[in-house]
């Protein structure tokens, strides 16, 4: 009986780690849940995930949390939360960038100067979709063959 005891004490004690592992992911993945909302319009969005990092000068400031098409426009709407401390000027861009050749793919936000700041929930007017390495190579080959 003590067996049976000690048996079902390791198992709640892994089911109650498991537990605090998947909450911890889950609020890792959501990002700040008292951010600053805002939203991006690209022409493509090859690579981005739920979840992906969005970074200002290359430090991460918030996480991707909805990506959908717009069935008017064919674009990609990026929904991001960034930290509730960071407001972005309006002429500021986005772009979506990689982390090297093998990397994930992020958005990559460029603060502009306007005195007008982009307000909660509003979106960046100024984007860059992603960009194929399989065109970019495409094109070298065939710029190096002569152009024919």
């Amino acid at each position: 009986m003590a067996e049976n005891a000690f048996e079902a004490a390791v198992g709640a004690v892994v089911l109650a780690g498991a537990i605090a592992f998947a909450a911890y992911v889950g609020q890792r993945m959501d990002g700040p849940s008292n951010g600053y909302a805002l939203s991006a319009s690209f022409a493509k969005a090859d690579g981005l995930t739920v979840g992906g990092e969005v970074r200002v000068s290359g430090v991460k400031v918030g996480a991707i949390s909805d990506i959908r098409l717009d069935p008017a426009t064919y674009r990609a709407e990026v929904r991001m939360n960034l930290r509730g401390d960071l407001r972005l000027p309006e002429d500021s861009s986005a772009k979506i960038a990689s982390d090297g050749l093998l990397g994930g793919a992020y958005v990559s936000i460029e603060p502009g100067g306007d005195a007008q700041i982009i307000p909660a929930g509003g979106a960046i007017g100024h984007t860059q979709g992603s960009i194929s390495i399989l065109d970019l190579v495409g094109r070298a080959i065939y710029g190096a063959g002569g152009g024919g």
